[in-house]
C-alpha cells in the first residue's frame, strides 16, 4: 500500500494552489523525473528554449 503524502513535509501548495513537491519527497521517491522540479535534489535544471525572434 502506498504511503499518504504529508502536507508541509512531502509537498506544499503554492500561491496559485498547485501542489509543489519538496526535496525530501523527491529523495524518498528515489529518482529524478527530469521535469525540472522546483526543489529537485538531483540537480536537474530544465533548459529554457527560446522562441523565434528572441
Amino acid at each position: 500500500m502506498a504511503q499518504k503524502l504529508k502536507e508541509g513535509e512531502d509537498y506544499y501548495l503554492n500561491e496559485q494552489g498547485f501542489m509543489v513537491f519538496t526535496a525530501k519527497y523527491h529523495l524518498k521517491r528515489g529518482h529524478c523525473c527530469r521535469n525540472g522540479c522546483r526543489h529537485c535534489p538531483y540537480g536537474f535544471k530544465k533548459k529554457v528554449q527560446q522562441g523565434k525572434g528572441q
